[in-house]
């Protein structure tokens, strides 16, 4: 059975699954379970983006020192690739990890810093867990920086091994990460599956993150056969729905609220899906020449119930303790309630951010 969805339908299910809706999440777990992963970026305009994700879904109560305890004690979190994902994904995620392809470049690194990597395993098996910079760079062949790492080989190895399955994050301090070796890190009482079978539960996984997409191994990670085949009204494309979020349409609405989203919050990631849907051609600012740019270095897009409204253009500065709004940009005209809801969650972020609003008229 085919899925007959109207553009508002399929909004709400996203927003819904991108926990966005006016029913709130309890905990920083929740959240990570339901949306698979949390970007880890330091672009700090108003909070890293793994901050504004969390308060963007919690709100008010949601405090930073959460996120720390939920990786570092509590170990329901674990970092890989960028992101805080829930532990429940790590077994689904393993098999994939352990047989990842590589490209021939990275294969022949490896293959010719063989003793290197005996290196950083045995110093990280010996005296784990460690920062990068307290082991010895001993690479026969070294890559050249390239803009994302330096000339020091360690952290490259660090990564490559964490993305086989074999190191792994255990936790920071501030934003240099500490290592160990997976064995040694990752419970040891985790269920274990095939490749094809947790290839299609983390399909599963996120298709329930995303609540509707188009299948699509790179862009969703939702395959053909994940979840039922969805058309929405005035598109040609052919989705795939997770049920359960058929199921909740049933529902009633609750209305919605505003929410202002990080330019890397995980909702944003598929750009074509958001021209398709929520009709928002969404560009992001902070590579482009200042004079090119129209809302702001790091403007975050405002969403209000289903539909995207403007662009928050402000930053926090902390020397003064105050949070400047430089522009809130009205994609459409704002109603008299509409401005008071965008302003009332603009005191509500410098309320959390312990700072002053300055800026608004």
């Amino acid at each position: 059975m085919t899925h007959r969805l109207t553009r508002d339908q399929a909004r709400r299910i996203v927003v819904r699954a991108q926990l966005l809706d006016a029913e709130r999440p309890g905990d920083v777990v929740e959240v990570a379970e339901q949306l698979g992963y949390i970007k880890i970026d330091p672009t700090a305009t108003i909070a890293p983006c793994e901050q504004t994700v969390l308060w963007s879904r919690i709100g008010w109560s949601y405090e930073p020192g959460q996120l720390q305890k939920a990786v570092e004690t509590d170990r329901l979190l674990f970092e890989l690739d960028g992101a805080f994902r829930p532990v429940s994904m790590l077994p689904l995620m393993l098999p994939g990890m352990r047989s990842r392809p590589l490209r021939e470049s990275t294969k022949e690194w490896l293959q010719a810093n063989d003793r290197f990597r005996g290196d950083v395993l045995a110093r990280l098996r010996a005296e784990g867990p460690l920062l990068a910079s307290d082991i010895p760079d001993t690479a026969q062949v070294s890559r050249a920086p390239d803009g994302w790492s330096g000339s020091n080989q360690v952290p490259i190895m660090l990564d490559l091994l964490s993305r086989l399955g074999v190191t792994a994050i255990v936790g920071r301090e501030g934003r240099h990460r500490r290592w160990d070796l997976a064995e040694r890190a990752y419970p040891h009482d985790m269920p274990e599956y095939g490749a094809e079978e947790a290839s299609a539960l983390l399909a599963e996984r996120r298709l329930q993150a995303a609540g509707i997409t188009r299948p699509h191994r790179y862009w969703s990670g939702v395959a053909k056969t994940t979840g039922e085949p969805a058309v929405v009204e005035g598109s040609e494309w052919r989705f795939r729905v997770d049920p359960e979020a058929i199921a909740a349409l049933e529902r009633e609405d609750d209305g919605g609220r505003v929410a202002f989203l990080n330019p890397y919050d995980s909702l944003l990631f598929d750009r074509a899906r958001l021209t398709e849907l929520f009709d928002f051609t969404y560009v992001l600012e902070q590579f482009k020449p200042k004079s090119q740019r129209v809302y702001g270095f790091f403007a975050h897009p405002i969403l209000m119930g289903d539909r995207f409204v403007g662009m928050l253009d402000a930053e926090l500065d902390r020397a003064h303790d105050v949070l400047r709004v430089n522009a809130v940009h009205e994609l459409v005209a704002f109603e008299p309630e509409e401005t008071e809801m965008v302003r009332a969650e603009i005191d509500a972020l410098g309320e959390w951010l312990g700072v002053a609003v300055a800026g608004l008229a």
